[in-house]
């Protein structure tokens, strides 16, 4: 993980598949774009879904997304932890990274 919170698996698949992560990023920002929710909630409650799946390698650059946002601290606490009920304690492995993601200052 460098200081952008791109994890290396990511940072890989940009490099050296150009092809399918092109193919992957008009994707997500088609479905960025259809989305009607403003980008500080889509960027909590992505973090919320990647706590609940378990993908922890992205959260520190969505925790940083949500700063950047003007998402507060204790907001991307909470996004992480909301699926606390559904999830289990499974959500609770993403909040170091969260926590220390949101706290380096850029």
């Amino acid at each position: 993980m460098d200081k952008t919170g791109i994890s290396n698996a990511f940072r890989t698949f940009l490099q050296e598949t150009p092809a399918y992560s092109g193919a992957w990023m008009e994707m997500v920002q088609k479905v960025d774009a259809a989305n009607a929710l403003d980008a500080k909630t889509k960027a909590l409650s992505y973090l919320a879904v990647l706590a609940a799946v378990g993908l922890t390698s992205g959260v520190p650059f969505h925790a940083q997304e949500a700063r950047k946002l003007g998402a507060s601290r204790d907001e991307v606490i909470g996004a992480v932890l909301v699926g606390l009920p559904a999830a289990g304690n499974r959500v609770i492995q993403a909040l170091p990274a969260a926590i220390e993601a949101y706290d380096d200052e850029k």
